[in-house]
């Protein structure tokens, strides 16, 4: 299982030593921009999603590609 967790700054290295001690974790730390890059993925699948739950509004492709 992966997991995404934000930890603050200051708590970062503790975190890390933690996790880095247990054998049956591995630890991948992100940079900044795969992890902006991952929060726009979640965002845009929970729009789809509340889109198609009816929550939101949405158009279909061919509507979006006519008004181009």
């Amino acid at each position: 299982m992966k997991l995404l967790i934000e930890i603050k700054d200051s708590k970062v290295d503790f975190i890390l030593e933690l996790l880095k001690n247990f054998s049956f974790v591995k630890v991948s730390p992100l940079t900044k921009e795969k992890a902006e890059q991952m929060e726009d993925l979640k965002d845009s699948v929970d729009y789809v999603n509340e889109a198609k739950a009816g929550y939101k509004k949405s158009r279909s492709a061919k509507d979006f590609l006519d008004e181009l």
